[in-house]
């Protein structure tokens, strides 16, 4: 019988939870959705409950629920579409183009909260390459690639595994793992997938950015918000497939069909280790300021590269801890 077998509940239980941290983050990127993820990460402490009598201890307790953990994902992944961006599915739009009628949540990647997938200490430069891959263009990016090229790129590259305990967990040779790892770079580098400017801790300098987002959205100032923009700086609204790309059209889709985010306020959030904010605007009765979008900010060369409006609040608010109304 294995040591864990004959471990006190209590204790197991405890064991468990300090790998949960770390295996919601291989799951949310394997997945693209922390719904998703904390899904795959319960299926994978019941069915490491489930299986202590089989545990035999040749590998170390992380090792084995990881390996339990690529299995959840790759049984969810079979069943389902991949997740991506709207940029992945066409063209930018105009300002002046209808709506859609949306997608379903399932076919977006969605933001997951940093405390859920992002440890707290370890190496500085361990850190950072974890920081950077839960950052939406990666995560995206990441769901183009096959379930086991995706495991691999993961297991290797973000969280340094060694081939030989990649192949051991997959069940499958050092070559092959090699050779999926290359076929999954190669991918990623025609996606031009760069690293980006990964949130906290900020420094000054950006710091000073977000503080000018925030003013010129809140009072709409316009010129302003343009001045923190890049020139080809994304804005994506997701369930929408509509997408925009150029000041001109922002600052109008901002005075047309958006005009209604006038008056809006914004709340500081962290979100896929990029600077967030739940943003609130008055729609309510007596112009209460009820919940809007999720913002999810990518920043790049000194500006705001990318912002991301998710509108299923329903869904995000509670899973980011904010309140259903805003006073003030």
């Amino acid at each position: 019988m294995s040591e864990l077998a004959t471990t006190d509940r209590a204790e197991l239980e405890a064991r468990l939870e300090q790998h949960r941290v770390e295996l919601t983050g291989y799951c949310y990127r394997m997945l693209g959705s922390a719904f998703d993820a904390d899904d795959a990460v319960q299926d994978t402490m019941v069915r490491a409950w489930r299986a202590l009598d089989r545990f035999e201890g040749r590998s170390a307790l992380r090792s084995w629920l990881y390996r339990i953990a690529t299995n959840v994902c790759f049984d969810m992944l079979g069943s389902r579409q991949r997740r991506a961006r709207p940029m992945d599915l066409g063209p930018a739009g105009t300002a002046d183009m209808p709506l859609d009628a949306g997608l379903a949540e399932s076919a977006w990647v969605g933001p997951v909260p940093d405390g859920r997938v992002l440890p707290v200490d370890g190496d500085p430069a361990d850190l950072a390459a974890q920081r950077d891959s839960v950052r939406l263009a990666f995560v995206a990016a990441l769901q183009l690639l096959p379930a086991r090229q995706r495991a691999v790129l993961i297991l290797r590259e973000v969280l340094q595994w060694p081939a030989a305990d990649v192949a051991e967990l997959l069940g499958t040779t050092v070559a092959s793992v090699n050779s999926a790892l290359q076929r999954a770079r190669a991918t990623l580098d025609e996606r031009s997938v760069t690293p980006g400017e990964p949130g906290p801790p900020l420094d000054a300098a950006r710091q000073e950015l977000l503080r000018r987002y925030v003013d010129a959205f809140e009072r709409y100032d316009l010129a302003l918000l343009t001045s923190v923009l890049s020139e080809d700086a994304s804005w994506t609204m997701p369930p929408y497939q509509l997408w925009l790309q150029t000041h001109e059209d922002i600052c109008s889709w901002m005075v047309g069909p958006g005009g209604g985010c006038r008056g809006s306020r914004l709340v500081p959030v962290e979100a896929n280790a990029s600077p967030a904010f739940g943003q609130y605007k008055p729609s309510g009765p007596g112009g209460e300021l009820e919940p809007w979008s999720l913002q999810v900010l990518e920043l790049s060369g000194g500006k705001i590269s990318g912002i991301t409006f998710f509108l299923d609040v329903g869904r995000f608010f509670p899973l980011f801890g904010l309140p259903e109304l805003q006073v003030g």
